[in-house]
């Protein structure tokens, strides 16, 4: 059973989404409430839950500012927010759980799911950092969560060369470090960081321009060279676009 406290500035809101977390999480026993940042802190001090629903924005700060001035953090979070915004993304970089205003119960069961699965402090502070990071830097994200089957890792955007598809895992390729492999879709990884510069070349591959080198014509297929000399398969149908990405660089 999961100790959880949920904090929102708006009193109808906050007693709503206990209404639905009570009704689809019978796992999680809710002991407490607040609704600002500084009566947050406080509760979470006083009664140490394992599990925080922490809302974005309040009249006196943010989630943010919560998390910051509680450092370490001893408990999981799940943010709460209700704008598609920057901060979504941010999290979607460092892999933490969010959910959207008004909570969806499907959402909600399988981030609580989630959050009971054994996440060691060091991984959750891996994570946490690099949430900051993302938010430090706006829209310029440079950060990235990779899950491998034996560790958490934060790697900068971009030092990833390339991406690799498998199935549902992708080996990620860097310029001075050694490759990751981690049980994710290549699909995924490529709505993240198409804007950062990134190019799906072929269905199996997905490619940072700043490390392309040179490119290959020929009979049997087409093929990109990375700095790294890795030769990357470029699909027939994406020849055109590639060839005019080539001539913004």
């Amino acid at each position: 059973m999961l100790r959880a406290v949920v904090i929102d500035d708006i009193d109808a809101i906050r007693k709503k989404n206990i209404d639905v977390i009570k009704l689809h999480c019978p796992n999680v026993a809710i002991i407490g409430q607040a609704n600002s940042v500084e009566s947050g802190i406080n509760l979470i001090r006083q009664i140490v839950p394992d599990l925080v629903f922490l809302d974005v924005e309040m009249a006196d700060g943010t989630g943010f500012d919560l998390l910051h001035r509680l450092k370490p953090i001893q408990f999981k979070v799940i943010f709460i927010t209700g704008f598609e915004d920057f901060a979504i993304r941010a999290f979607r970089f460092s892999a933490i759980d969010y959910l959207l205003k008004p909570l969806d119960s499907n959402d909600l069961i399988d981030a609580v799911n989630k959050a009971e699965e054994s996440l060691s402090k060091e991984a959750l502070e891996i994570k946490l950092n690099t949430l900051f990071s993302n938010l430090e830097r706006q829209k310029n994200l440079q950060k990235l969560v990779l899950k491998t089957a034996e560790k958490i890792y934060s790697v900068n955007i971009q030092d990833i060369v390339n991406c690799e598809a498998d199935k549902n895992y992708t080996t990620f390729y860097f310029i001075n470090a050694p490759k990751l492999v981690v049980s994710t879709t290549l699909k995924e990884y490529e709505t993240l960081l198409k804007p950062f510069n990134f190019f799906r070349a072929h269905q199996s591959h997905l490619i940072n321009m700043l490390y392309f080198d040179h490119f290959i014509k020929g009979d049997g297929g087409n093929t990109i060279v990375m700095k790294n000399k890795k030769n990357i398969p470029l699909a027939i149908r994406k020849k055109e676009e590639f060839l005019a990405l080539i001539d913004t660089l």
